[in-house]
């Protein structure tokens, strides 16, 4: 069987913890061939974006179009996609791919630093969301695409998915983390049914790049299908498992001095004799 292959289109990360760098250690940790198109290149490390240097939308369009002329990719995932330039590009290319498609809706980084130009944030809710398969907004960038004040509970985290698969057709996974609380409660709205996920909250400071992450092992998971439509329940379900075993690993890394990274490859060194 030939291998499963998994997209990411997003921004690089120096540091290595989020963005590409993150996307492609996932992709990798579960069994998927990772390609990568990049949006943009960013000045940052564990403490925070410095600066960011954006990559010129008909170049991004070009790298898609190369890449798909010559690879058949089973997922793919999107992340920090910078401007509304570059959100049609991406929206026009991989809309129109069979491919399952997974959009993180990366506006804000987890030190704060904006990421997301404010004129994209419609062609975001627009053009990229109602294309896509799953979409995995956090509780503040949920409320920026429906334009309202963010959920307080799980309740209204609930209530936030399900108008946000109403309004675009998408299957949504509603990342609770920003709740507090001894649990991180994530939902899931879909056709089927609405479904809340609950994990123990972990006490790190290691956590740079947990959005990217999870994204990413959905896509690298939604792979496996071949690019067949997927049933996001088991998928979304394995992918947090991993997250969750990635996080709980990340303070023996040691890497940076701010928010730290995940241990994305947690599984392999438990494996080392």
């Amino acid at each position: 069987m030939s291998a499963r292959v998994a997209l990411t289109v997003a921004g690089s990360d120096p540091s290595g913890g989020a963005g590409v760098q993150a996307d492609l250690k996932t992709f990798g940790a579960l069994d998927a061939f990772g390609t990568a198109v990049l949006t943009a290149l960013t000045a940052q490390s564990t403490r925070g974006v410095a600066g960011v240097h954006v990559v010129p939308a008909g170049f991004v369009h070009r790298q898609l179009e190369v890449l798909l002329e010559d690879v058949q990719v089973h997922a793919a995932k999107t992340g920090m996609l910078a401007d509304a330039a570059i959100t049609r590009v991406v929206a026009d290319v991989l809309g129109a791919h069979p491919a399952p498609l997974v959009v993180d809706p990366v506006m804000v980084a987890t030190s704060g630093d904006r990421l997301l130009d404010e004129s994209a944030v419609t062609a975001v809710r627009e053009e990229l969301v109602p294309v896509a398969d799953l979409v995995t907004p956090n509780v503040p960038e949920a409320a920026v695409l429906l334009g309202t004040d963010p959920a307080r509970d799980v309740d209204g985290v609930a209530a936030q998915a399900e108008e946000l698969l109403r309004r675009t057709g998408t299957a949504v996974l509603l990342k609770g983390g920003h709740l507090g609380g001894a649990e991180s409660v994530d939902v899931l709205a879909e056709p089927g049914g609405t479904h809340r996920l609950a994990r123990p909250r972990l006490g790190t400071t290691s956590a740079h790049g947990t959005g990217c992450t999870l994204s990413a092992a959905i896509a690298a998971l939604a792979a496996r299908g071949g690019g067949a439509p997927v049933s996001w329940l088991p998928v979304v379900q394995e992918a947090r498992d991993y997250l969750q075993g990635a996080l709980a690993a990340a303070g023996a890394l040691g890497v940076g001095s701010g928010a730290g990274p995940l241990d994305h490859f947690f599984a392999h060194h438990r494996e080392d004799p």
